[in-house]
């Protein structure tokens, strides 16, 4: 099943950004019980910063694709 989510989410997010499923990569991987999500994301000029986050609802067998971009990226000091 993970693999199965993986190619898929690849797929579909290869035809929005125009390339090759091989270019989009996983960032993250979660599975509980029967759900998964997953972020991913490309190096393809078009991607422009994008990343998606492929949501699989196991119980209604429905897979959920959502697309963000980075706003900011700040260096925060911090001692903890």
């Amino acid at each position: 099943m993970d693999k199965r989510f993986i190619e898929f989410a690849q797929e579909k997010i290869a035809e929005r950004l125009g390339c090759n499923k091989e270019e989009v990569y996983v960032v993250w991987l979660s599975k509980t019980l029967q759900n998964i999500k997953g972020l991913f994301s490309s190096n393809v000029p078009e991607a422009k910063g994008l990343y998606y986050e492929a949501t699989y609802n196991g119980d209604k067998k429905e897979l959920y694709l959502d697309t963000y971009q980075k706003q900011s990226n700040e260096h925060l000091d911090i001692e903890l």
